[in-house]
């Protein structure tokens, strides 16, 4: 049996290259808020990682946000340590592990994902693919095909990614619609 009724289009994605050491990732916040209560489920926005060797945890903060992500958080861990930039580069790996109890997520899993590893390689593909698409800071925005670099200003960004994602949306409608 086949359901007649038409498939929803996938939403358009914007992928975030972000660190989670970043000052400048932590500033984008406010646009990446904006950017979900305007569009909700109509726009994903989707983490990638690009730490760079400059912080030192970041490699570490990667790996953490994505067994948040396994464990139904990502957004939420991500947010809550990018707001704690300072005392991470202070605290390094246990605020890591503090942050997903202040979550109510699973600690002792967090810290079992660190040592044993687990998502190494899904930091290592991110970052290889952001390296292949020109992506040489943090943040940068990839959405329809175009990069937006955050690392340098990040004057004007949420407006072009809101003039774009709009573009893609109507073109969407306009798809359904014919």
């Amino acid at each position: 049996m086949s359901d007649s009724s038409p498939a929803r289009p996938a939403a358009p994605v914007l992928d975030v290259w972000c660190e989670l050491q970043c000052p400048d990732c932590h500033t984008a916040l406010d646009d990446l808020r904006a950017l979900r209560a305007r569009y909700g489920d109509r726009l994903e926005l989707r983490l990638r990682h690009f730490p760079l060797e400059k912080h030192k945890h970041s490699f570490a903060a990667a790996q953490a946000a994505e067994e948040a992500m396994a464990q139904g958080m990502g957004w939420p861990y991500a947010e809550a340590v990018l707001d704690r930039v300072a005392e991470l580069d202070r605290k390094g790996e246990p605020l890591l592990v503090e942050v997903a109890r202040e979550l109510g997520l699973d600690a002792e899993e967090f810290d079992t994902a660190l040592i044993d590893g687990r998502h190494i390689l899904i930091v290592d593909a991110d970052q290889a693919e952001g390296k292949a698409i020109g992506v040489t800071g943090t943040p940068t925005y990839v959405i329809g095909g175009e990069r937006l670099d955050g690392g340098k200003s990040q004057e004007g960004l949420r407006t072009r990614v809101e003039e774009i994602a709009d573009r893609l949306l109507a073109e969407q409608e306009g798809c359904t619609r014919g």
